[in-house]
């Protein structure tokens, strides 16, 4: 709860620095939430738990962090984000707390913490690709940090399914496969004529879709029905921005 309390209010407070120095605090900011989850979480913690246990707290810092400088200067949309982030945070630190501590791992337990990982991972995915393209970089640099911040979200949420005590080559090579694949469809958008929120939401459900059917093959539980229920909502999401782009403009 304190980890929390006080990177909210950190959060806060950096937004009442002058615009130059947000973006370098922030990123202090980040090392500071590694820094806070490990010593909250230090005596369930070892090995590669070091590295994936923090790592989502760590994004979704980040994510809310570059998210916070992009909104419009209003109290009620500030006071959401805080609140989105506060209870967000302490989520994840529940969900970290039962991945780094096995003897408290009950099937009800994980598996809740499993959802709410999921979840956390899509929503860290839309805060962090909303900034990247924010930036309106070159199309290759888009898909290079898509990729990049996708591999390390889907590292993560892909150990955390079986929870191993290192990470392997199998879990490696899908994180970075998938991170591909969403890099190059960063890459595509980049060309279509759609809304920054749009192409973050599509990014997102490329994400929601890949790490989605990647946990079902490593839990052994990836049958025809769940196949075509993941890509029914990619193509749904597909065809939605595909209808609503300006193709015309």
């Amino acid at each position: 709860m304190l980890t929390a309390v006080v990177l909210t209010g950190a959060v806060a407070a950096i937004q009442l620095t002058p615009l130059e120095w947000r973006y370098g605090l922030i990123v202090f900011l980040t090392c500071v939430a590694w820094i806070m989850s490990g010593w909250s979480l230090k005596e369930g913690l070892s090995g590669v738990e070091w590295v994936t246990v923090p790592l989502p707290l760590v994004l979704y810092t980040a994510g809310i962090g570059f998210f916070f400088i992009l909104l419009p200067a209003h109290w009620l949309w500030r006071t959401l984000v805080l609140l989105l982030f506060g209870v967000g945070q302490y989520a994840l630190l529940l969900t970290a707390n039962i991945f780094s501590v096995a003897a408290i791992r009950t099937i009800a337990l994980f598996r809740a913490a499993s959802a709410v990982g999921f979840v956390m991972t899509l929503v860290t995915g839309f805060l962090l690709y909303d900034t990247i393209l924010s930036f309106r970089l070159p199309f290759w640099a888009n898909g290079v940090g898509v990729a990049a911040i996708s591999f390390l979200l889907l590292l993560s949420a892909l150990w955390s399914v079986e929870l191993p005590e290192q990470l392997s080559a199998k879990i490696y090579s899908y994180s970075a496969g998938l991170a591909g694949v969403v890099g190059i469809l960063a890459l595509a958008i980049a060309f279509w004529p759609v809304s920054l929120a749009v192409a973050s939401l599509f990014l997102t459900t490329a994400l929601y879709v890949c790490l989605g059917l990647a946990q079902h093959h490593f839990s052994d539980r990836l049958f025809t029905r769940t196949i075509w229920e993941y890509v029914t909502v990619g193509m749904v999401v597909l065809v939605t921005m595909l209808a609503t782009a300006g193709w015309g403009g």
